[in-house]
């Protein structure tokens, strides 16, 4: 037996150190992954930050001045009650990264327990997987429209709606790699040396399965930003007065020729969140997936 010394429990350490500094001059290198850190970087600030960046709250009314067009004092003008549009939409911003953050964690999470399952046990696969396909054969919007319609609108039921609804893509993705995994000759000696089942999915193959679930992740959540925009702006997302992207599109839909600043400054917010995750995920993409990286060569 090759007994261990503090030499090569050194040069392992300096290894594992070479390949993180590797590892971040590539990320640093890549420049779709920081300009999409960096827009995100910028976002969650705004969004942190928001009482401290505006004088006003977002839902103070002051209709003498409604429908300011942007100034000094109200930087992205004022709505149709009054309201501070710069205020409003910072507290919309935050919102909406609550809702894509939980949507993404908790769908991932949800996706990536069923989808490993799924890949090992082929009795759960037959049950489980045809319920996914039911879900994911609905278009997105009119799947979370139905769910939130039956529940009632508000931002818990949005979030439940939007899990329900991402969570049967990211298990397709885990289940597809996870198959591939358990099909590996490692797999094979761990159950020939009597691993059990739950040592051989949490710590062999749920490992082997992540880089393409964080790079689904950021797409989640950049669709679920959209989506409960989408559904702020039909009605049927964040309940007014309470501040969100869409329903702030929604109230600038009636003075769009007259007040443009209601419908262009929180569409560009949206704008702006969604191409930095996309950004990011593509970076992510590059990184992570060397098919990707062999393909572009």
């Amino acid at each position: 037996m090759k007994v261990i010394t503090e030499r090569d429990v050194f040069s392992m350490l300096e290894i594992k150190k070479e390949h993180r500094q590797r590892n971040v001059r590539r990320f640093l290198g890549n420049r779709l992954a920081v300009t999409g850190s960096a827009i995100l970087l910028i976002f969650a600030l705004l969004a942190v930050f928001a009482p401290f960046l505006t004088a006003y709250g977002p839902l103070e009314v002051d209709p003498v001045n409604r429908l300011q067009a942007p100034s000094s004092e109200h930087w992205f003008g004022t709505d149709n009650f009054g309201r501070d549009l710069f205020s409003r939409v910072l507290y919309g911003s935050q919102v909406s990264i609550s809702v894509g953050l939980s949507v993404a964690a908790v769908a991932s999470f949800l996706g990536l327990v069923i989808g490993l399952v799924c890949a090992y046990y082929a009795i759960l696969d037959h049950i489980l997987m045809r319920i996914c396909d039911g879900l994911y054969a609905f278009p997105s919007i009119l799947l979370a429209i139905a769910i939130v319609a039956a529940m009632g609108p508000r931002k818990s039921n949005v979030i439940l709606a939007l899990i329900i609804v991402y969570t049967p893509s990211v298990a397709r993705v885990v289940r597809s790699v996870a198959l591939v995994v358990r099909e590996q000759m490692y797999i094979e000696a761990l159950r020939a040396q009597g691993a059990s089942a739950w040592r051989i999915i949490w710590v062999h193959m749920a490992p082997n399965s992540t880089s393409p679930l964080i790079i689904q992740t950021t797409y989640i959540f950049a669709s679920s930003i959209l989506t409960e925009a989408a559904l702020s702006f039909l009605g049927a997302g964040i309940p007014a007065p309470d501040p969100s992207l869409g329903n702030i599109l929604l109230d600038g839909k009636s003075v769009i020729f007259t007040a443009w600043w209601m419908t262009v400054y929180p569409g560009i917010f949206i704008m702006l969140m969604v191409l930095g995750l996309n950004l990011f995920g593509d970076g992510l993409r590059d990184l992570l997936d060397p098919r990707h990286n062999e393909a572009k060569k």
